[in-house]
């Protein structure tokens, strides 16, 4: 397995031009236009909301992408906007019946908690994901006999079909791994993830052989933070920053919880993240190593 390995610039998002968006970045997409016609217009929320026979709590779920659209809402919110050229109204409607279309985790909602829904829709719309995590391999990394594992120990008391519903939810997830023209992932994992017996020895040993081989992707960049590293994310969680190839969506900021998780989406609040994860990637050891210190992990097991 060749260690040489490097890439220039892991936070490169593919040609804009070869990704479509899908419904999540849709309904984003639709919802800042919306924004941007109303302000425009310095109309309030609370007008646009009478307008649809709604509120102003719908419009701002609206502008934020977070919910789908009722045609008719949207028409009569052109209107209020003052939109009459008709190939300017056809066009963000049929985006907006587009970003309605359901995604196919919704064969999994029986195992899918409401705050996590979004994330999938987002992650499933991004063209780089960049993930840092201290106890686990990322979900896009493990192998099915991991997520088992992990999925075992944080769901003891659910039967057993939940349980393999949630690892095929998992193991459906990793398929935009196979379109590296559309995605690229980007993990930087504390050592002590990569000691933790999840599943006993011979699931972890399995587990880093597959991370060995992932990092060796040209869409797939693994650091590893060791031990002794001055640079720790002191206080933070797992954090994953998704990116978008659409020029109009800003960087999101996903942090998960025991119990919800936070979406982060305004500038000021997400720098400190990216600092966070661009000061961890110039500490740890380049790619090129990754494979050397799995092997070394495997090894002393």
């Amino acid at each position: 397995m060749s260690t040489t390995r490097e890439m220039s610039d892991p936070t490169d998002i593919p040609d804009r031009d070869s990704l479509q968006p899908g419904p999540t970045a849709l309904r984003i997409l639709v919802g800042a236009q919306l924004r941007r016609l109303r302000e425009s217009r310095k109309i309030s929320r609370e007008k646009a909301g009478y307008t649809i026979r709604g509120s102003h709590s719908k419009i701002s779920r609206m502008e934020g992408g977070r919910c789908g659209f009722k045609l008719r809402d949207v028409a009569d919110l052109l209107t209020l906007y003052g939109v009459a050229d008709d190939t300017e109204r056809q066009a963000l409607l049929v985006l907006a019946e587009q970003a309605n279309a359901p995604g196919w985790w919704q064969d999994y909602r029986d195992v899918i908690p409401d705050w996590f829904e979004a994330y999938l829709g987002l992650e499933q719309d991004a063209a780089l994901i960049r993930t840092h995590e201290i106890q686990f391999v990322p979900g896009l990394l493990q192998t099915e006999d991991y997520a088992r594992a992990v999925v075992v120990q944080g769901h003891k008391d659910e039967p057993a079909e939940l349980i393999e519903h949630r690892v095929e939810l998992r193991m459906r997830r990793q398929s935009i791994l196979s379109e590296p023209a559309t995605h690229k992932v980007w993990a930087i994992l504390d050592e002590a993830a990569l000691h933790r017996r999840v599943g006993g020895a011979t699931v972890m040993r399995d587990q880093l052989r597959h991370l060995a081989e992932q990092a060796e992707l040209p869409h797939v960049t693994v650091q590893v933070v060791p031990f002794g590293s001055d640079t720790v994310a002191g206080g933070v969680g797992p954090v994953t920053i998704l990116r978008f190839a659409q020029a109009e969506l800003d960087d999101v900021v996903y942090l998960e919880h025991l119990a919800g998780a936070q979406y982060l989406t305004k500038d000021s609040e997400v720098r400190p993240y990216q600092h966070l994860m661009n000061e961890l990637s110039v500490q740890a050891p380049p790619p090129s190593e990754t494979p050397e210190i799995l092997r070394q992990i495997m090894a002393a097991m």
